[in-house]
């Protein structure tokens, strides 16, 4: 008994200190062979490589299952390094690695509310016009499947869509605090700069050899072969355009107006999260990447971010951005892309006449159902098809002028709250860095959003789950900044652990 009452009281903490020599090293003998077993039993029947991702991707699951600000970090990781990555068979359908993610971070976020760990359920505004979209997207979907056939596909993508939408809830409710913010906003100018510099590298290397790189990741779904790179039109003749890990090229320039907003507010930070030197290179590493994407909208969603912020509160960085576009103009490296941009203005240029027609396409849909769309799953009418290069318009054509409404309402709700406190003198110095860096980048996805659709598109659920990420790290940063001035910007020495995992997680 009381053999049995010691082992029930055995650490490995105090045996490890234990002052007799012979203790500690049998405890360390012991420790290894706890660990080492089961270690070598995973890589010896899964083998090297395999092994080696199962025993990974069970830490990280540990650390999620912890943690939620452990889950968005994987999940931000996620989006810009990995987005399409999926397991490597079937159940049912193929469940891709965002899938496993989301749905780790809301059952940890829900299994909290129901333990009562969550002292407080924040629904901060636009809380109630997120809701209201989401309730619009389920109406549309059950009302569209009159027409259109119900699939696994079809539903496992609009579930994606409604998780990215809550992703906003679940964020304000996780990041309550400075640190918390600061570290989340490193982990996506870090993702950024990773997603950045992969696709720069890609890009200059031979093209066989870049090809080669991109089709190593088919053991996770991903495509394979030379389509893995793409050119202007998708004219090999033509320039080619920087991809990374995204796939298309507009989505990973539509990802870096995100990060490189952040990044570029971040520089002006009192106290960033990062020293800026190392800052300044992240930003030109993004900016240099989106540049290569050859993505227009992607740039007139950038150049829209740094141009208000410019305006709002740093009236020097106008002078800069003017210098850089003026060496676009003039350089002879950069015409090839100042040709590419003016070709789209003027509709010459074969992608922008096609984007025309899918706008023309787009209205006659919408104008035979105007008001609640027609669903996710496909359209009435043999003539008419889902599906075109401009988010406001994809959104009327799946839930009408109404779900519309409450996706422009529920934005502009947040950019109002942050223009009316830039604008009031008694919170005008209030709002830090970090909170307008967030602001910018969903105005910069906005601008962006005219061109292309892939903020809510079925087909690019990461892309979607950035934004409402985005919209609710800037609701959350917003508040820090009004509740309790100067904290989100001011540095801390809060423990890493600590904030991944404060002392009231469980």
């Amino acid at each position: 008994m009381q053999t049995l009452r010691a082992w029930r009281h055995f650490s490995f903490r105090d045996a490890l200190s234990d002052p007799r020599p012979w203790a500690r090293v049998l405890s360390i003998a012991a420790l290894c062979a706890l660990i080492g077993a089961p270690v070598g039993a995973i890589l010896g029947l899964l083998g090297g490589v395999y092994g080696s991702a199962f025993i990974l991707a069970a830490l990280i699951g540990y650390l999620m299952l912890r943690s939620l600000i452990a889950g968005l970090m994987v999940l931000i990781g996620l989006i810009f390094i990995l987005p399409f990555a999926a397991l490597p068979f079937q159940v049912g359908f193929t469940p891709t690695f965002l899938d496993l993610v989301l749905l780790a971070v809301f059952f940890v976020w829900a299994s909290r509310v129901a333990a009562r760990k969550e002292r407080e359920f924040r629904a901060l505004s636009p809380t109630l016009g997120v809701l209201v979209f989401v309730l619009l997207a389920v109406f549309s979907f059950i009302a569209g499947l009159s027409h259109a056939p119900l699939t696994a596909n079809v539903i496992r993508h609009f579930f994606e869509i409604l998780l990215s939408i809550l992703t906003f809830v679940l964020v304000i409710n996780a990041v309550r605090t400075a640190p918390q913010l600061r570290l989340v906003t490193t982990v996506i100018i870090l993702a950024a700069c990773v997603a950045a510099l992969i696709g720069i590298v890609l890009y200059f290397l031979p093209e066989e050899i870049s090809v080669r790189a991109l089709s190593a990741l088919r053991v996770v779904g991903y495509p394979s072969g030379s389509d893995v790179l793409r050119y202007i039109e998708d004219d090999p003749s033509r320039a080619l355009r920087a991809v990374s890990t995204s796939i298309d090229p507009n989505v990973l320039g539509g990802a870096l107006i995100f990060g490189a907003a952040i990044t570029v507010s971040q520089i002006f930070a009192q106290a960033p999260v990062l020293p800026k030197r190392w800052l300044g290179g992240m930003a030109l590493s993004m900016v240099t990447c989106l540049f290569l994407t050859y993505s227009r909208g992607s740039f007139a969603g950038l150049a829209a971010a740094i141009g208000l912020l410019a305006l709002l509160r740093y009236r020097r960085l106008l002078w800069v951005a003017l210098l850089c576009l003026a060496l676009i103009l003039v350089l002879p490296p950069t015409q090839a892309y100042v040709d590419h941009y003016i070709s789209g203005i003027r509709g010459q240029d074969l992608a922008t006449q096609m984007r025309f027609g899918e706008y023309k396409d787009a209205l006659i849909l919408i104008g035979r159902y105007p008001w609640f769309g027609v669903g996710f799953a496909g359209t009435p009418d043999v003539d008419t098809y889902l599906g075109v290069s401009n988010v406001y318009l994809l959104i009327a054509e799946n839930m009408g002028v109404v779900g519309l409404t409450a996706f422009l309402a529920t934005l502009f709700t947040y950019l109002g709250k942050v223009i009316g406190a830039l604008r009031a003198r008694a919170t005008r110095a209030q709002v830090s860095a970090t909170s307008l860096g967030f602001f910018l980048a969903v105005v910069g996805a906005m601008v962006g959003g005219m061109l292309d659709h892939y903020l809510f598109n079925l087909v690019f659920p990461h892309a979607s789950t950035l934004l409402w990420l985005t919209l609710g790290l800037g609701v959350a940063s917003l508040h820090l900044d009004l509740s309790a001035p100067g904290s989100v910007d001011r540095a801390t020495e809060t423990p890493l652990l600590q904030v991944i995992a404060p002392s009231n997680e469980p």
